[in-house]
């Protein structure tokens, strides 16, 4: 099989890194908060996509008992991931509200010049 070709039968994983990668880039390389929640999202999604991409099985159905049916899917993947957006989403609305706060006090949401007025007092 060329290098392309499985590539492409692995593209899910791809992804799963690619967006892994660029997630933790954003938080380590930018001092701007909101691009660092941003940056947290992206890795976040590249951990829902590393869940859910073993949960589906070719062929499988959904786990109702029936003779008709041999090979099922386990649906305990998505069910942990619905339960992990929702986290996920309440906790990047306290991050917002946690800037907000944080812009109001020091009036910036640039992680140096916070850190540069801490040590001016």
């Amino acid at each position: 099989m060329e290098l392309a070709a499985k590539i492409v039968a692995h593209y899910n994983q791809w992804i799963t890194i690619f967006l892994m990668v660029a997630g933790l880039y954003v938080v380590v390389a930018r001092g701007n908060m909101i691009k660092k929640l941003i940056g947290l999202s992206l890795f976040q999604t590249s951990v829902y996509l590393l869940y859910l991409s073993p949960g589906k099985v070719l062929g499988g159905t959904p786990p109702i008992v029936d003779p008709a049916f041999e090979v099922y899917s386990n649906p305990l993947p998505h069910v942990l991931i619905l339960t992990a957006i929702v986290v996920g989403v309440a906790t990047l609305a306290l991050g917002l509200g946690l800037v907000v706060r944080i812009n109001e006090v020091y009036g910036t949401i640039e992680e140096d010049e916070i850190i540069g007025k801490g040590e001016g007092e």
